[in-house]
């Protein structure tokens, strides 16, 4: 659970850019199937960010159960320039890419 907070901070402070917050407003959201075994969601906003997330829980009852993120978040930055991050999060870690992410 500290993992999925940490993962949400870290998506919220991505997409986080100085805007008029009061005139975002949510055009399009669904969700899907939230229990113990997996998730899905997706949304749009009026500023053009859209997101989709998937969690799977892998390997359930064993010593090995992980949970799978899939996600990505999609953004227009001050600059007009479009960004796509797209991520998986699970027993080996958070793992971003975008071809605005430098590769090491």
């Amino acid at each position: 659970m500290k993992m999925f907070i940490v993962f949400a901070a870290i998506i919220a402070l991505t997409v986080a850019a100085p805007a008029d917050y009061n005139d975002i407003s949510v055009v399009k959201a669904a969700i899907d199937h939230i229990d113990t075994t997996g998730y899905k969601f997706e949304y749009e906003q009026s500023d053009g960010v859209v997101r989709t997330e998937e969690g799977v829980l892998k390997n359930a009852g064993t010593e090995q159960e992980a949970l799978e993120v899939r996600g990505s978040v999609t953004w227009t930055a001050a600059d007009g320039q479009v960004y796509t991050l797209n991520f998986v999060a699970d027993e080996n870690g958070y793992r971003p890419e975008g071809a605005h992410i430098p590769h090491l």
